[in-house]
C-alpha cells in the first residue's frame, strides 16, 4: 500500500504584526496535528524580535531603541535578535514528524533537512548554504532561523532579508555568542540584502510554495480565519511577550 503525501496548509499573508503571527504559530504548533507553511510578506511595523532567552540590555541599545519606538518582542523560540521591518519576509514550517519520518526531531537534522528545503529556491541567485544555523550567500547571512520542537511536532522559522536599514541594525548591540563564520564583522558586513541578488520579491515567496510540492507534500491554500482556529484550543502556552524597554534600563548592563 502506498502512503498519501502530507498536506501542507499554505498561509500567505502580507504585513501582518509579527507578534500576531508568533503567538498564531504557537498555537498551531501546539494546537493541532496538521502541518502548516506561514508566509508573511512584511511586518506591520518596525520591531526588535529576540529569542526566548535573550536579554534586552545584553542585546539592544535600550536608550536609542525608545528614541526609536521600535517594538520589542521576544518569541517563544530560541535564538538570535534580528530587526525586522515591511522589508523582511518571514517564514515559518510546522511539521507533525510523521510526516517527515527521515527527519530526527533534533535541531540539527532539521536545520540540515531545510537546507535541501530553500535550496531550490535559492540557488540559482547565489552559492546558497546553511552555515552554522544559518542561510548564507557565501559568507554572509540573508536568513536567520529559530526552532520549537515539542513532542513528535517541530516548527521552524525564518527571517529572511529582503532590505535592511543601517540605522535599524544599529539598535542591537554586538552579539556576545556569535557564530564563528561571523569573524567579528559589524552588522553591515555579516549581512546582504536579498534584493541585490533576486530581481523580484514574489520570486522567493512563490519559490517557497514550490518548495512544498517539491519536498513531497501536497500545498492546500489556507486563510486568516482557518489558522485562527488554532487559537481557541486549549493548548497554546503564549511564550511570545512584547519587552518593556523602560525596565530593560534598570537592568545590569
Amino acid at each position: 500500500m502506498i502512503n498519501a503525501s502530507p498536506v501542507i496548509n499554505i498561509l500567505s499573508l502580507s504585513r501582518f504584526p509579527i507578534y500576531n503571527q508568533l503567538v498564531l504559530e504557537e498555537a498551531i504548533l501546539r494546537g493541532t496535528t496538521e502541518n502548516w507553511c506561514i508566509i508573511n510578506d512584511g511586518a506591520f511595523c518596525p520591531a526588535i524580535v529576540m529569542g526566548i532567552s535573550g536579554r534586552a540590555s545584553e542585546l539592544i541599545q535600550v536608550p536609542e531603541a525608545i528614541k526609536a519606538g521600535v517594538q520589542v518582542v521576544k518569541r517563544f523560540t530560541g535564538g538570535g535578535t534580528v530587526v525586522v521591518d515591511h522589508d523582511t519576509i518571514f517564514t515559518t514550517l510546522i511539521v507533525q514528524g510523521q510526516s517527515l519520518p527521515h527527519v530526527d526531531p533534533y535541531p540539527q537534522p532539521i536545520m540540515k533537512w531545510t537546507e535541501g528545503f530553500y535550496e531550490p529556491v535559492f540557488k540559482s541567485f547565489g552559492e546558497f548554504r546553511l552555515k552554522e544555523n544559518d542561510y548564507v550567500f557565501q559568507q554572509q547571512k540573508f536568513g536567520g532561523n529559530a526552532q520549537a520542537i515539542t513532542g513528535k511536532r517541530w516548527l521552524h522559522h525564518t527571517s529572511f532579508l529582503w532590505d535592511y536599514r543601517a540605522e535599524s541594525m544599529s539598535l542591537l548591540k554586538q552579539p556576545k555568542k556569535a557564530p564563528a563564520y561571523r569573524e567579528g564583522r559589524s552588522h553591515e558586513h555579516f549581512i546582504v540584502r536579498l534584493k541585490d541578488f533576486v530581481s523580484e520579491r514574489s520570486a522567493i515567496t512563490e519559490g517557497i510554495i514550490e518548495a512544498c510540492s517539491k519536498s513531497g507534500f501536497i500545498p492546500e491554500v489556507r486563510n486568516l480565519t482557518d489558522a485562527a482556529k488554532a487559537l481557541q484550543g486549549s493548548n497554546k502556552i503564549c511564550g511570545t511577550k512584547l519587552v518593556d524597554l523602560t525596565t530593560a534600563l534598570q537592568q545590569p548592563q
